[in-house]
């Protein structure tokens, strides 16, 4: 299944919390039902985001984890 974002974030590089930070700004400014696409290099994220969405009404979509590159495709609730 091809998920097409409606935004993309590439935050490569950058560590704990400042990932799951950003993406919930960018959430914060879509709407309901839109997918965010995050793209982060930070170990950490895996149970961040994974914990994030069990609190919120946010859904992660699909993950996939490459090597050290994690991407997550978020709905939002």
């Amino acid at each position: 299944m091809k998920i097409t974002p409606d935004i993309e974030l590439d935050l490569t590089g950058l560590s704990c919390p400042m990932p799951l930070l950003k993406a919930k700004l960018a959430l914060n400014g879509m709407e309901k039902e839109q997918i965010l696409k995050v793209i982060a290099t930070d170990s950490a994220s895996e149970r961040d985001f994974h914990i994030f969405v069990k609190q919120t009404d946010n859904e992660i979509l699909e993950f996939k984890k490459d090597n050290q590159v994690y991407s997550y495709w978020i709905r939002k609730g």
